[in-house]
């Protein structure tokens, strides 16, 4: 089956906090990079060394806490990658709760006052 969502953007006020705040929880570096002049962004890693999606900062589009929410695969790291987000100038809008046969996710909010959830196969 071909991969149906192939990149998404996250919008943030502050790309270094961001930055930190997402490499924090998801306990994988995201590469600050130069795209072209005055555009940096910071890539989020994923599948096979690919990216898959970034942080950046516009004047057209802000964080915010409705709309679509992405969830991050922090599986096996649940409970850390939540104390991380708390660390780290997020707020835990949901705490760790089951979503039925398809894991367990917490909703927080990140650093930027972006909605996410942070998921595992297991509670730990």
């Amino acid at each position: 089956m071909k991969r149906l969502v192939v990149w998404f953007d996250v919008p943030v006020l502050d790309l270094d906090r961001a930055i930190a705040f997402y490499t924090a929880v998801l306990g994988e570096e995201v590469l600050k990079q130069e795209m072209g002049p005055g555009f940096v962004m910071g890539l989020l890693p994923g599948e096979e060394e690919v990216f898959g999606g970034c942080l950046y900062v516009s004047d057209e589009t802000k964080p915010t806490d409705q709309g679509t929410m992405q969830y991050f695969n922090v599986n096996g790291r649940l409970r850390a990658a939540v104390e991380a987000a708390k660390t780290n100038g997020g707020v835990v809008r949901s705490d760790v709760e089951q979503i039925g046969p398809w894991g367990y996710r917490a909703i927080v909010l990140d650093s930027e006052g972006n909605r996410i959830a942070l998921h595992s196969q297991t509670d730990s």
